[in-house]
């Protein structure tokens, strides 16, 4: 919740912080004071002006930027007050609401916000609720014309945010339901005097690698940096061209460079690591420990970043290797190999002709127009670059056109396929019949005759789908479809997928907002079945008009269940009949896991996962209703086992809030609910 600070709590931390010189928790790492105009003598001592004209600019390893319709302003007053800089000048949104995106942040850390809002000009109430990422922060509140500021911490409000996993936030300002300031276009709402960002907890591990982790890198050397941790004295480093090596090196194995107190190091020079030079096509990962003896938690191991030296061959075809339906007249591009100077196409409908090709005319450009070419065609094509001294050969890349053999399901790269998927695809437009290959090796299948292992059998027109009979648990697999025409048969691409390491009970994608009587209907509320119609059950799952699923708070996917809460002398409670999977025991699985989502705003209602009717599992925190961010549930399904239910064969599973057997007056809310799945218990 937000809160105002107080003039002695700021005089504590700011003391903490120059008496340790540690970022301990509360210490600010970013202090803005926004102004109208980079004056130095209008600028707040210990802050960093900051105007409308520096969005897009870094302070202190953190990028800031503007976005709003927004105007600045500066007042003579309020004057001889703590912070009177920041109190007398400001930016402010009108119309509509201001945003403020964070960037170069510790990526899934929780810092502490704290945003001044003042303006003696705005008489009556300013009110703007501020929220991070989509998960409140706090509420400013002033009064321009009836309280100035009497100490620095009067108009100053903060609260909790956590970067995304890049490290961004996206402070986001909205008017507050029912007050003038909704309209946005006469009363603005949000305004910015200040900006404070403060660690609530010591950062231990390096960050802000330069290189940018997974950096595509122009050049044979390099010089590496980061930002230290608050607590580092000096910095182990780790750099080679194995992933495995760096995560796992210690000081004294291979790919361990030292010790050193400089956060940045050189490479690809002589006298340091890789001496002859980085070499093209090659990534390297280095990782950067943080080490201070007098800490008992020291050595602090850091994540592991790489970067690439991009190959001498070509790269980054367009379009990608793989698409179908390529538009017949479209431009083909790529990016020229490390160090190119000319390149060579070939292109045709035969792997072994386009493979095999050589002498084709070099060109200067990494485009090229082949003309119109045919439909229903899958075309291969192939760029050798030229550097000067050597030639280059290309890998052979594929697309089809309109009308190819396409559409796999599951799609081309498709992750956490269930074991029980079915494959599909749409045929050719004039093919007679199909050939099927399948398999788990993606070469094998390539190469595959019908002489192969890999080859399933010939499919007729209009029986495009293949059962492949279950498939292995978190497993690759491969498969192609050739079509096959009166004049012979055109090979197709290889498709690829892995399937899931769970067992899906629900993802909530598969709901659509199709009304009955159609066949095809698959609405989410006519599956989960809630208290609607009733006295006696709270619960309304799935939204009254489509989208009938939720497709804005999502953890996962495209979709999740919103589901609304009453208990007025009333449990809330929404059931999911099972068709797959019943058995709970299958491959080996132990745990249910699902994620919720709830708001501050809710009544704080116990929430239970029941399965078979009556076995109920309650969750420890009492409160959870009110949780503002993705929360994922772990139950081990032995606890309900340990009621009495076989979990060879579960046929239902309820989600509900507050007591399933005691029924007393409760409030009400709106939480979500998102993948739940089965997994293996932790090894």
């Amino acid at each position: 919740m937000c809160r105002k600070l107080t003039y002695s709590f700021h005089l504590v931390l700011v003391l903490g912080f120059v008496l340790t010189g540690t970022a301990y928790a509360g210490s600010p790492i970013l202090k803005l004071d926004i102004n109208q105009t980079d004056t130095p003598a209008e600028t707040e001592a210990d802050f960093v002006s900051f105007t409308l004209a520096d969005s897009g600019s870094e302070v202190a390893g953190i990028t800031i930027e503007f976005g709003g319709t927004l105007d600045s302003r500066r007042r003579d007053t309020p004057a001889g007050v703590p912070l009177e800089q920041i109190y007398r000048d400001f930016i402010f949104s009108r119309p509509g609401s201001m945003t403020v995106t964070l960037s170069g942040l510790a990526g899934n850390t929780t810092y502490e916000i704290t945003i001044y809002a003042f303006d003696t000009g705005s008489a009556q109430t300013r009110i703007a609720e501020w929220t991070a990422n989509g998960e409140f922060v706090c509420t400013t509140e002033f009064d321009g014309g009836v309280n100035l500021p009497e100490a620095e911490g009067d108009y100053a409000f903060t609260g909790k945010a956590t970067a995304n996993s890049t490290g961004i936030i996206v402070l986001e300002s909205a008017p507050v339901e029912g007050t003038r300031e909704m309209s946005g276009a006469s009363h603005p709402f949000a305004f910015l005097n200040g900006l404070v960002i403060s660690s609530s907890a010591p950062i231990t591990k390096a960050r802000r690698p330069e290189p940018v982790d997974g950096a595509l890198y122009a050049d044979t050397w390099v010089n590496l940096s980061w930002m230290p941790g608050d607590l580092a004295v000096s910095h182990d480093v780790y750099l080679g061209d194995d992933f495995d090596g760096v995560n796992n090196g210690t000081p004294g194995s291979p790919g361990f460079v030292g010790n050193q107190s400089s956060t940045f190091i050189v490479a690809g020079f002589p006298g340091f690591p890789y001496p002859e030079g980085l070499v093209p096509g090659t990534t390297y990962y280095w990782r950067i420990d943080e080490v201070n003896d007098a800490e008992p938690n020291s050595p602090w191991k850091g994540d592991v970043w790489s970067f690439s030296i991009p190959p001498k061959t070509a790269y980054f075809p367009d379009p990608a290797d793989g698409t179908e339906f390529v538009d017949p007249n479209a431009a083909f591009s790529w990016t020229g190999g490390f160090g190119a100077k000319l390149h060579t196409v070939y292109m045709g409908t035969n792997f072994d002709d386009v493979n095999n090709a050589a002498g084709g005319a070099p060109q200067g450009t990494t485009t090229f127009t082949p003309g119109p070419l045919e439909s229903e065609k899958v075309y291969y094509w192939r760029v050798d670059e030229f550097d000067a001294f050597e030639t280059y050969k290309g890998d052979v890349w594929a697309f089809t056109t309109p009308g190819a053999v396409g559409n796999s399901q599951p799609a081309n790269g498709a992750v956490d396929v269930q074991m029980t998927a079915t494959l599909s695809w749409t045929p050719a437009d004039n093919a007679a019949s199909h050939e099927l290959y399948f398999g788990t090796d993606a070469d094998a299948v390539k190469n595959a005759t019908t002489a192969s292992p890999e080859y399933i059998g010939p499919k007729a027109l209009g029986a495009e789908s293949y059962d492949p009979g279950g498939l292995a648990w978190d497993s690759s697999y491969a498969w192609r479809v050739d079509e096959v025409y009166p004049d012979g048969t055109v090979k197709g691409l290889v498709w690829s997928f892995t399937t899931a390491d769970f067992l899906l009970v629900d993802d909530f994608e598969s709901y659509n907002d199709i009304d009955p009587p159609d066949p095809n209907s698959n609405r989410i509320f006519d599956k989960w079945i809630d208290g609607f119609g009733t006295t006696t059950n709270g619960a309304l799952v799935g939204n009254d008009l489509p989208s009938y699923a939720e497709q804005t708070v999502i953890h996962g996917g495209a979709q999740s269940m919103i589901y609304r809460y009453d208990n007025n002398l009333k449990t809330s409670e929404a059931t999911l009949t099972l068709v797959y999977p019943r058995d709970w025991t299958e491959e080996g699985v132990g745990n249910l896991s699902l994620w919720i989502r709830g708001d501050f705003a809710n009544a704080a209602e116990r929430m239970y996962v029941a399965v078979g009717g009556s076995a109920t599992v309650y969750h420890d925190d009492p409160a959870v209703a009110q949780t503002t961010t993705w929360t994922e549930w772990i139950i081990p399904l032995q606890a309900f086992a340990d009621q009495g239910v076989d979990l060879t064969n579960v046929n239902t599973i309820s989600i509900g809030l507050g007591d399933k057997n005691n029924i007393v007056a409760g409030g009400s809310g709106v939480i979500y609910v998102d993948d739940i799945r089965l997994y293996r218990p932790a090894q």
